[in-house]
């Protein structure tokens, strides 16, 4: 994240020396969400790096960046291609995510900082194109939530990743 990113400025982590435990946390999760999409046969001997900085972190700061980073690694990919540096993609699917949760016994997609910060419950949903998941990251956070909450939330981020999906392709569809 950059400094101004946050309400409080946030010193960059390079300033310190290493990473802070967020930041490690979502490199994790980056990558983990962008191996799901690649087969790494296919790519080679090859390092992809994405670069993302949140300019301002108002929730689903992780979501974001890994639905951005989608886009960023089609970008790369079909450069290699067009340059004959690989033979065929290794994208095998594309991967989006999105945060919901339930809010003053509300259930919401994509919730902002005050709503992630207010949530009775609080879910990053990870998924493919082909509708599996990556990763769940779900949290009663002052409390526990029942199966069908768990369900509804599901349900509500599948179809918010949906939306997300289709504007990944409608960005990288040929003009």
């Amino acid at each position: 994240m950059l400094p101004y990113s946050t309400l409080g400025r946030k010193a960059r982590d390079i300033s310190k020396g290493r990473l802070d435990g967020r930041s490690q946390e979502i490199q994790r999760l980056i990558g983990r969400a962008m191996r799901a999409a690649v087969d790494l046969e296919a790519l080679g001997p090859r390092t992809l790096w994405v670069d993302c900085d949140v300019l301002q972190a108002d929730g689903g700061t992780r979501t974001a960046a890994i639905t951005g980073s989608y886009v960023a690694l089609a970008l790369a990919i079909r450069k290699l291609l067009t340059e004959g540096r690989l033979n065929r993609s290794p994208l095998v699917t594309p991967v989006a995510a999105v945060s919901v949760g339930i809010v003053a016994g509300v259930p919401l997609l994509d919730l902002d900082y005050t709503e992630d910060a207010g949530a009775e419950v609080d879910l990053n949903l990870v998924m493919t194109g082909t509708g599996a998941f990556v990763e769940v990251q779900g949290t009663g956070e002052q409390g526990t939530f029942t199966q069908a909450q768990l369900d509804d939330l599901l349900a509500l981020g599948r179809a918010g990743i949906e939306q997300l999906l289709a504007a990944q392709q409608a960005v990288l569809s040929p003009s």
